[in-house]
């Protein structure tokens, strides 16, 4: 077995009950997984994590059963965010940890990351190296050497702890009200904890999992209902995490949603003007919004883009020593106090400068009007549209009539047949125009 078969940009993830996310796979995953850190003579650990589908209590038990099958001890945390599990792989010394989630995917589907000792998700190097072994004949540890496992009832108050330390000494929460929607998913216990303990208001919706509701008509993929609990409420300002928290999408008191860009624009600004923004700008992926990169020129803020996907985010960020990265989307990545996208941490950096300012949200968040963007996907049956001369052609004209008003971005998904044709600029009547007429050479030539 060679390749990457199982692995994708964020770790191994499908429909459940289906290959390949399947108990047999899991287990197989644990004992190669395990293997593969087997390094010395000490009692190795891991941690696992896990959001709140129903199918995680399966995905678990086979992993476990995997991982003590080579001599692995376990730690198991129940439902807490990614971002936690990352967290406590570090500060508890494990060898390796585990987080069982699709993240902002419908209950049916599951997934499993895996993160390093420095909390960090695992290299492209060793994620290649377990899926190799997934294919061969792993060694079972000698019976007295089999692992044990157990669980840790003080994880979420361990991450809580973490997670209010991010937050300025100096500020409260006190007098703001404050909408949390949890997806009914992993941070629905740690992050209205985290916000009422730092003197908050706090009203709570997607916060009673059953194992089958997680991400439905809530979250950030969803924030309908959290918009309109915020007007209702009356609330200050709504916070929006998906299945497993590393995601965050604000709503003002208007009930606007506030996407990633408007975050990280927030976020870098202040950081830069206290003197705390590392790298000289930020990183953020070729979909954000042309108008957070003339707001941050503005500034003297560099930005510099990846491909979509955090891992792509959080590797420029390692490389460049930045400190602020993300995704429209609504991955924001801290590397000051977390080793991966953290959506609870990203809202205090917000609520810290909702405090400081005085502002109402709409006014403080509302740091660049957005330049018209269209994205549109175009579906074919195989081959490589995007190589025919005909769509390059069509290509290369859209792009010098962009010339120095807009941007083009064109990409095949990495998860279906689907090619990605998004366009910005000054003129919305332009963007839609070049959009439709590359798209339909697209089709023409996949037809």
């Amino acid at each position: 077995m060679s390749g990457r078969t199982f692995f994708g940009t964020d770790g191994i993830r499908g429909r459940t009950n289906q290959w390949p996310m399947t108990a047999e796979l899991a287990m197989k995953v644990g004992m190669a997984a395990g293997k593969h850190f087997l390094r010395g003579s000490h009692r190795h650990r891991v941690v696992i994590g896990k959001d709140t589908r129903l199918s995680g209590y399966m995905v678990e038990n086979a992993l476990v059963a995997g991982f003590t099958s080579v001599g692995m001890d376990v730690v198991q945390f129940g439902p807490i965010p990614t971002p936690a599990v990352a967290l406590l792989a570090q500060s508890m010394r494990a060898d390796l940890g585990v987080m069982i989630s699709a993240s902002h995917n419908p209950f049916h589907d599951n997934g499993i990351k895996l993160f390093g000792p420095d909390g960090y998700k695992l290299s492209d190097e060793d994620e290649a190296k377990i899926e190799a072994l997934l294919g061969e004949e792993i060694a079972l540890a000698e019976p007295r050497d089999i692992g044990r496992a157990r669980r840790v009832e003080d994880a979420r108050g361990r991450y809580i702890h973490a997670v209010k330390s991010s937050f300025p000494a100096d500020l409260r929460l006190d007098g703001l009200r404050i909408v949390v929607d949890c997806a009914n998913g992993a941070a629905y216990q740690v992050a209205p904890s985290a916000l009422w303990e730092l003197g908050a208001e706090v009203i709570a919706i997607g916060v009673t999992p059953d194992g089958l509701n997680i991400n439905d008509q809530c979250g950030s993929t969803s924030p309908m209902l959290l918009q309109e609990t915020v007007v209702s409420a009356g609330a200050d300002i709504g916070i929006a995490l998906d299945g497993d928290a590393d995601r965050l999408i604000i709503v003002d008191e208007k009930g606007q949603i506030v996407d990633g860009d408007q975050i990280m624009a927030l976020i870098a600004s202040r950081w830069a003007e206290e003197g705390r923004l590392s790298g000289g700008g930020l990183v953020a992926t070729v979909m954000s919004n042309l108008g957070l990169e003339r707001f941050l020129s503005a500034r003297g803020i560099n930005l510099l883009r990846t491909k979509v996907g955090d891992r792509y985010v959080l590797e420029a960020m390692r490389s460049g020593g930045y400190n602020v990265g993300g995704e429209q989307s609504g991955h924001m990545i801290l590397t000051d106090y977390a080793t991966t996208g953290d959506g609870t941490i990203a809202a205090l950096q917000v609520l810290a400068a909702l405090v400081r300012s005085g502002k109402r949200a709409s006014e403080l968040m509302h740091q660049f009007d957005k330049v018209p963007q269209l994205l549109k996907n175009v579906r074919f049956a195989g081959g490589r549209p995007l190589d025919h001369a005909d769509v390059q052609r069509v290509i290369a004209q859209a792009e010098a009539e962009l010339n120095g008003s807009g941007r083009l971005v064109i990409r095949p998904s990495g998860t279906e047949p689907v090619i990605r044709v998004m366009a910005e600029g000054d003129s919305a009547d332009q963007v839609k125009d070049v959009v439709e007429r590359i798209c339909a050479e697209v089709a023409r030539v996949a037809a």
